[in-house]
């Protein structure tokens, strides 16, 4: 008999994380009078791909999703002043690829989704994510005018708009392992995340607009809202028609070409050309990433399959894998703890936290017939999205600073983190039977 197989030791990766201390201060030096440019940012990557690997593994092992983990591992990378890492978000070429990163996580949730799922949710569903919508932007406008009055109306506003988007990802994830997948309440839920995501970055794409718009620390007005109202709608009906219409002749071009990897090419080139298109009309190029994955279907792959290749999404993953990773890891390496010490900072990150939670706990008022608590919780991660807003809002500058400073970027980020620790143990607790009601226990009720 062979010898046993144990579970899989973390010395190896206790070992890696060690040479890695030693080296990153050292490139860090190295930066800043490089031989050749690429080497930098080379080791950056480096340094973060192998964080976003351990800090996911460590994650999932402790019960929690990876991204989880990836965002924790550039928390820790920024804030240990022995390791010296802050110059690798800081960097812009790996500040590039972080954003890359970000456009192909949203093409890769639109791949996820179809304009069929979205428009075929059930009555419950659509109840939710609206009440959801209006729930958490209302509580994080006024958390954020309470806690932080200086920070001035456009902040105010931005920040209840990050607190909209549920994270399917997580939701789907977290279900998943409770095995509770065919459920109602999952339906719902799932239902209702996918039309919260819509409204999350078309809420997005509003503040952008006014805010570009504005250039100056101004009240966002209508005449600076309805032109950007109109262009959003214009781009997504534009996109959705054409891209309906067009994409199967597209694919099917494509599939007589006999170039190794035509369809993830063009699957990107998409990707990327809606974010140019958005770009170039004022909207957030992740809103076209988000569009252009959204078009694309798995019976646009069908040609490809039939002799033996993958679907685009199962090809789009290792580009995934490779990007998203670098997005989550300086999302966290930019988060800078002292600043939550200092002052009234960590109340506003709690005061925001408890405004994502209260928005989603109304949301469920929407929901019949299934446990209340369940669809409640199940909405409660924040994510990606939350993550975007928290990007974009570091970088986008309103009159000669950026609408959300250092203190303000750190709280969504600690948004994003503790609403998806607790959320796995909550639900849990929620489809067991807390706060169960009458209506909930009702099994003659449809989810719809």
């Amino acid at each position: 008999m062979g010898c046993p197989i144990g579970r899989p030791s973390l010395a190896p990766f206790a070992l890696g994380a060690a040479v890695v201390a030693m080296l990153v201060p050292t490139a860090a030096r190295a930066a800043t009078e490089p031989s050749d440019r690429v080497a930098p940012v080379a080791f950056g990557l480096g340094v973060i791909l192998v964080a976003a690997k351990v800090g996911g593994h460590i994650a999932v092992r402790l019960g929690q999703v990876a991204v989880l983990g990836e965002l924790t591992a550039g928390v820790l990378l920024g804030n240990l002043p022995a390791l010296d890492a802050t110059w690798m978000a800081e960097d812009p070429s790996i500040d590039i690829i972080a954003r890359l990163g970000a456009l192909v996580l949203l093409f890769d949730v639109g791949l996820e989704l179809t304009t069929k799922e979205v428009f075929a949710v059930g009555r419950s569903a659509v109840a939710v994510a609206v009440l959801g919508t209006l729930f958490s932007f209302g509580c994080g406008w006024a958390a954020a005018r309470v806690t932080c009055p200086s920070a001035g109306a456009y902040a105010h506003v931005y920040l209840g708009g990050a607190l909209t988007a549920t994270s399917v990802g997580i939701t789907a994830r977290v279900l998943k392992d409770l095995g509770k997948t065919d459920s109602r309440e999952s339906r719902v839920i799932l239902g209702a995340a996918i039309v919260d995501d819509v409204l999350g970055l078309a809420v997005l794409t509003l503040l952008i607009g006014s805010v570009s718009a504005a250039g100056a620390p101004e009240r966002p007005s209508l005449a600076r809202i309805v032109p950007t109202i109109g262009k959003a709608a214009a781009f997504f009906g534009v996109a959705l028609l054409v891209g309906r219409r067009t994409a199967p002749a597209l694919f099917a071009l494509v599939a007589r070409l006999r170039t190794a990897g035509a369809q993830v090419a063009i699957g990107l080139a998409l990707c990327f050309l809606h974010a140019w298109a958005a770009d170039a009309i004022g909207l957030a190029p992740i809103v076209g990433a988000f569009t252009a994955g959204l078009v694309l279907e798995d019976a646009h792959s069908a040609r490809f399959v039939a002799r033996g290749e993958r679907p685009l999404r199962e090809l789009v993953e290792p580009v995934s894998s490779f990007l998203v990773p670098v997005f989550f890891v300086v999302m966290g390496l930019r988060v800078e703890l002292g600043s939550l010490a200092r002052g009234t900072a960590f109340g506003v990150a709690a005061a925001l936290a408890a405004a994502a939670v209260l928005g989603k706990v109304a949301c469920a008022l929407g929901a019949s017939g299934v446990r209340r608590a369940a669809v409640a919780v199940g909405m409660m991660p924040r994510g990606e999205v939350t993550l975007v807003y928290a990007s974009l809002g570091g970088s986008m500058a309103l009159g000669d600073k950026p609408v959300l400073d250092h203190s303000l970027y750190s709280a969504l980020v600690f948004v994003v983190i503790a609403t998806t620790l607790v959320t796995p143990a909550a639900l849990k607790w929620a489809f067991a039977g807390g706060f169960a009601t009458a209506e909930s226990a009702s099994e003659g009720h449809s989810a719809d």
